[in-house]
């Protein structure tokens, strides 16, 4: 008897793992199918396809890494990748100071405002769910000097001199690629600041003002210590975000990368290496996406290690 109820007892939990088991694949399963189609093995293509030579949509013979090579060889190549990571490196660097610190004071501020609050979380992240190439569209019709919104109501407010083509400026591109892109995801570090916030017990600030602690020392000393975690999470999502760059700039200044290719970036590069003149580049434009994705990936990583020593030091 006792050894039948043992048996009976393991069939049981068998066939409770094998349940989980379905239930696991069963939820898992599409999202890994779609995972390793829509990124593993687009991935592992232009990997393969990188180290070959193309004549057209028909690959040739296989050069190892003649392509690579080819990248750092050619002059034009090398100068408009040096030329596009700068501006990639602007474009982060302008978005961690614009956008982070607004999400960052946006979260602050709608914390506060407890009946409204989600009111206004959806309103601020709305612009988020639309593509930016869509955006960028938007912000030239916006910004058009003969019959844009904000022209006209510099006009009217007798304004003349301030109107002109504001995204063919060198000197406004840049900047005012920064503040669109900003406008349109400042809602996403408002929401993680924002949960980040709100995981803050309250009775940490109450005690900080029993002691005489002002409202900024509070944020100083209590509020972003706290929150550094989501910090360095934000950074290293900015910055994969930044040097993933592509439809905005697009939208905004062309294949070219509006006046002088002052928001020219690496997508840019690779759109025009493989769509450009050439017909038989999808070996070099290959290349070139697997760089920019080994320069992605390892940064984020760097980025990553280095901030976590920062997290370290901080708590």
């Amino acid at each position: 008897m006792t050894t039948n109820a043992a048996t009976s007892a393991r069939r049981r939990k068998s066939h409770r793992r094998q349940g989980t088991a379905l239930l696991v694949a069963a939820f898992v399963g599409p999202a890994l199918l779609l995972y390793i189609t829509l990124l593993i093995w687009p991935l592992m293509s232009v990997g393969f396809d990188s180290v070959f030579e193309w004549t057209g949509s028909k690959r040739r013979d296989f050069l190892g890494l003649e392509n690579y090579v080819e990248l750092f060889n050619s002059e034009r190549i090398r100068a408009e990748i040096a030329a596009a990571f700068g501006n990639n490196l602007t474009f982060f660097i302008g978005t961690m100071i614009v956008q982070n610190t607004a999400g960052l004071l946006l979260a602050v501020l709608i914390h506060r405002l407890v009946k409204v609050k989600l009111f206004f979380q959806t309103l601020i992240s709305l612009p988020y769910l639309m593509n930016p190439l869509v955006v960028g569209y938007i912000w030239t019709i916006l910004l058009n000097p003969t019959y844009g919104p904000v022209a006209f109501v510099f006009n009217s407010l007798g304004l003349t001199s301030w109107v002109f083509p504001w995204l063919s400026d060198p000197v406004l591109a840049m900047p005012l690629t920064i503040l669109i892109n900003a406008w349109q995801w400042v809602g996403f570090p408002m929401l993680l600041f924002g949960a980040a916030i709100a995981g803050i017990p309250e009775e940490i600030y109450s005690a900080a003002s029993v002691d005489g602690a002002s409202r900024w020392q509070q944020f100083v000393l209590i509020t972003l210590p706290l929150i550094s975690p989501i910090i360095g999470t934000i950074t290293v999502l900015t910055f994969i975000s930044c040097f993933n760059a592509f439809g905005l700039q697009l939208a905004l200044g062309g294949i070219n990368g509006g006046p002088g290719g002052v928001i020219d970036v690496l997508g840019l590069v690779f759109y025009r290496t493989a769509f450009g003149t050439d017909l038989n580049s999808v070996g070099l434009s290959s290349s070139l996406a697997v760089m920019t994705f080994l320069l992605i990936f390892g940064g984020a990583l760097l980025l990553r290690r280095g901030l976590a020593a920062i997290e370290k030091r901080v708590l």
